[in-house]
């Protein structure tokens, strides 16, 4: 019953049922719905560092799924400091962009650097600290970076098959010749390896996938411009690699100071061939050695325990042209 003393008014006299709106105005209740969080929304700083992850991990190189031929790359590299930089750019280090800060103070390591950089097209871009801390993972830049584009490897078995094609077509003189290295981690050898076979007409050097060196600003100023005529060729698996080169007639002999052939006895200089040198330490690991054809050894003084694996290299690969031209 309404109470007429207060227009307007209801007074309920019992629970239940009453009627409604009927859902009429649900809409205008539900608001904007929960609150994003602080990673999605644009103006908070949790936004920002979640886009510079996400740009990391795309730079990453992705797993290979199954035995996949073809080429790969690693992620890009970064020089940084003003007498690493510029020793790379007087060395001819492929480069991809000179970053400078913005109002860095000159000196002449910097105007070298600009000069250089100048002189081989290479462009020159000005960067706010900040950017360059993040670039280097706030190593000591110095206000000068040198951002290094990615190597494009060869997959080696490829390699093995476009040399040994033209070697039987007479496309080239020289049997193919390889280096590989079984457990190398030190990128200033594999520059050195590169160089000996560039100066001895090696058609390669090959390097596991994994727990190996790769392509560093290192390599390639050690190989002293070696890099850009000899290919350095990845094995996702150095041992199958090595068992498909003597299937297409590559001998494969590793070197050891125990082995059982002294190299100036290597009877096998002329034909196609892959050196494997271990390192300096641990030498040729065992599966290494069961998979070649024979073991040889550099006479050395009886005081010397053992050579540096670059320097064995050079002497074998020596010792080889030096056969072949012979023959």
């Amino acid at each position: 019953m309404a109470n007429k003393g207060r227009p307007g008014a209801v007074r309920k006299t019992k629970k239940g049922p009453t009627t409604g709106t009927g859902g009429h105005g649900r809409k205008s209740l539900e608001g904007k719905g929960p609150t994003p969080k602080a990673e999605d929304r644009p103006y908070h700083k949790a936004y920002r560092g979640k886009e510079l992850a996400e740009r990391s991990a795309a730079k990453r190189p992705a797993g290979r799924a199954g035995a996949s031929r073809g080429r790969s790359k690693t992620a890009e590299e970064v020089v940084t400091g003003r007498n690493s930089v510029v020793e790379a750019l007087r060395a001819g280090v492929p480069a991809k962009a000179l970053h400078v800060a913005v109002r860095v103070e000159m000196d002449d390591r910097v105007k070298e650097s600009l000069k250089l950089a100048a002189e081989r097209g290479i462009p020159v871009m000005e960067s706010h600290k900040p950017e360059l801390d993040r670039m280097t993972d706030d190593a000591v830049h110095q206000g000068l970076v040198l951002q290094i584009p990615p190597y494009d490897y060869q997959d080696a078995l490829e390699l093995a098959e476009e040399t040994m094609a033209k070697f039987k077509k007479g496309y080239i003189r020289n049997a193919p010749l390889f280096v590989a290295l079984d457990g190398i981690t030190d990128p200033r050898n594999l520059g050195a390896i590169i160089r000996s076979a560039s100066a001895f007409s090696g058609h390669g050097v090959i390097v596991p996938e994994r727990r190996s060196v790769g392509m560093t600003a290192s390599a390639w100023k050690t190989s002293a411009g070696a890099a850009v005529r000899v290919p350095v060729a990845r094995a996702s698996n150095l041992n199958n690699a090595l068992k498909a080169f003597k299937q297409l007639g590559i001998y494969v002999v590793g070197l050891d100071g125990s082995g059982d052939v002294s190299l100036p006895g290597l009877e096998l200089a002329t034909e196609p061939l892959c050196i494997v040198v271990g390192s300096e330490g641990k030498g040729l690991s065992r599966l290494v050695r069961e998979n070649c054809d024979q073991i040889v050894s550099i006479p050395i003084d009886s005081d010397m325990e053992s050579l540096n694996a670059s320097m064995a290299v050079g002497i074998s690969l020596y010792e080889v042209s030096r056969q072949r031209a012979a023959q």
